[in-house]
């Protein structure tokens, strides 16, 4: 009972600001199914399958907002899934220091970009859905989702930054389309794929699933109410802190 109460409260702890700041929950909750006992491969296939229930926890609080466009979706869905799949099909054959420093990297790098961009996602002004623009969109939501297959700590945050950058999203509508989509599809996939190739603690999972609906839609909630510069700094926060844990593990 004492573990399943841990695992519950650094569940909603974790996917509450994950939904908050479009990403991040395997900062604390996978390090902390690691700590608990749990192998890498089974925390990494554990916390892939539970971190879909914070995409079922944001869902049900942004579909009121209205924030998702069908057809965006679609193109978010389908030039991802197959990275999804692809990385999570050798996630366990890579070396796990040397993806998870890199990941901090990028993640860190992540963080400092927005930083000193005071603009970055604070209007919401479409723009590459068409042409060229919109194939070097596919190529990055294509990475992006490799890198949400192979590897589990804040990898959402990518995508949210790339909805922004390149599309022209405000962090409201980003997050939504992190939190939906990768947090339910894309996570779900994966989960489907390490279920398949690996092991799932599935006693575990009562607890992480419940922090995780719960965390995801408190999160979301405050994220709509709050708007988009508390997000951005939310967002700069959380990359920050997720890059510096990976860098020095």
């Amino acid at each position: 009972m004492f573990d399943q109460l841990i695992l519950f409260i650094a569940s909603l702890v974790a996917n509450f600001f994950s939904a908050l700041s479009g990403g991040g929950a395997g900062l604390i909750q996978f390090p902390m199914l690691i700590f608990l006992g749990l192998p890498f491969g089974v925390a990494l296939a554990t916390h892939k399958v539970a971190s879909v229930a914070l995409g079922l926890g944001a869902t049900l609080r942004h579909l009121k907002a209205h924030h998702l466009e069908r057809r965006f979706s679609m193109i978010i869905l389908a030039a991802g899934l197959p990275g999804v799949i692809l990385g999570a099909s050798i996630i366990l054959f890579v070396p796990e220091r040397l993806a998870t420093f890199l990941l901090g990297l990028l993640t860190l790098g992540l963080g400092l970009y927005s930083l000193f961009k005071p603009d970055l996602g604070l209007t919401h002004v479409p723009r590459n859905r068409e042409g060229r623009a919109l194939i070097v969109g596919v190529a990055g939501l294509f990475f992006v989702g490799f890198l949400n297959g192979s590897i589990t700590s804040g990898t959402g945050l990518f995508l949210t930054m790339w909805l922004i950058h390149h599309f022209g999203l405000d962090y409201k509508r980003a997050v939504a389309y992190t939190l939906v989509l990768c947090g339910l599809v894309w996570n779900g996939t994966g989960a489907l794929v390490l279920g398949m190739l690996g092991t799932v603690a599935w006693t575990w999972m009562p607890a992480l699933l419940v922090g995780s609906i719960l965390g995801g839609y408190l999160g979301s909630h405050v994220a709509i109410n709050k708007g988009n510069l508390w997000i951005k700094r939310a967002f700069e926060t959380i990359t920050i802190l997720i890059g510096l844990k990976l860098i020095w593990g």
